[in-house]
């Protein structure tokens, strides 16, 4: 959760605000104009328009008329992580197994800033409101994958995110202030595992485990997740909660083996 040092000498902002125009392309932006690239990104429109360039001369972005979208050649930024992390040998098979014993959706997703990001997501047949794939963010506090990981990290880093938090509030049973976001970390720690019902969205629930470490540092969690009408929230808990152990202590015996991939989930230097 450490960020950026942009007073350090080797630290290019010329780079920093060619990644945050990419970054500013989402679903519901995916083709802008200059002025609206320059204002989601805080960039002037002088900048912007460099970077823009820039972009389009590689190959990550392209212009239709006066509008900028995404072209295909940026999917080779995330696939790059897969395959160098051997995500898909390391970690999806036991989320597969997951989803095969529950009928459950079962992700796993790291903390990004105040987000989670979600890093692999295994899916079912069945349709719930929210769709996740690889890349995917939701706002940390309406996500037990969030808070299961955030539970577990040092203290100055729980005290950061429970003071500066947005806690954009989705349903009347999301965290909507500090302190009740700090009692219930208190309590995922003594559980060991975060449980979420209809606080990201009405009609989920959904539970999550840490992933730790060799220093036993949470890095980051894996969840099952589906409908509230096909299983109660106590029901959940009680059916998948051995069953998410045992999945994070595969990935975390991989990790061992594969020290490459905990390095580049960690958050300490």
């Amino acid at each position: 959760m450490n960020g950026p040092d942009a007073k350090d000498p080797e630290y290019l902002s010329t780079l920093a605000r060619g990644l945050s125009v990419l970054r500013c392309f989402d679903d519901k932006h995916p083709e802008m104009r200059l002025s609206e690239v320059a204002e989601r990104t805080g960039l002037s429109p002088a900048v912007a328009r460099r970077c823009l360039k820039t972009l389009v001369a590689l190959g990550y972005v392209g212009q239709y008329g006066r509008n900028f979208l995404l072209r295909p050649e940026v999917l080779t930024l995330g696939s790059a992580f897969h395959a160098s992390m051997n995500l898909d040998q390391l970690c999806i098979p036991p989320l597969q197994t997951l989803r095969d014993e529950t009928g459950d959706s079962a992700s796993m997703a790291v903390i990004s800033g105040q987000d989670i990001l979600y890093l692999t997501h295994v899916s079912t047949n069945r349709r719930i409101r929210l769709g996740v794939n690889v890349g995917t963010r939701f706002p940390l506090h309406a996500t037990s994958l969030g808070k299961a990981i955030l539970a577990f990290r040092p203290e100055n880093e729980i005290e950061a995110f429970v003071d500066e938090a947005p806690y954009e509030k989705f349903t009347e049973r999301t965290i909507s202030t500090g302190k009740v976001m700090q009692k219930r970390l208190a309590e995922v720690r003594q559980r060991g595992f975060d449980s979420a019902l209809d606080e990201l969205d009405f009609g989920i629930v959904s539970i999550s485990v840490p992933i730790f470490d060799h220093n036993r540092q949470a890095i980051a969690a894996i969840n099952c997740s589906t409908s509230t009408t096909r299983i109660s929230q106590d029901e959940l808990i009680e059916t998948r909660l051995p069953l998410l152990r045992d999945a994070a202590a595969e990935i975390e015996q991989s990790l061992r083996r594969w020290p490459t991939l905990e390095h580049a989930l960690s958050n300490d230097p």
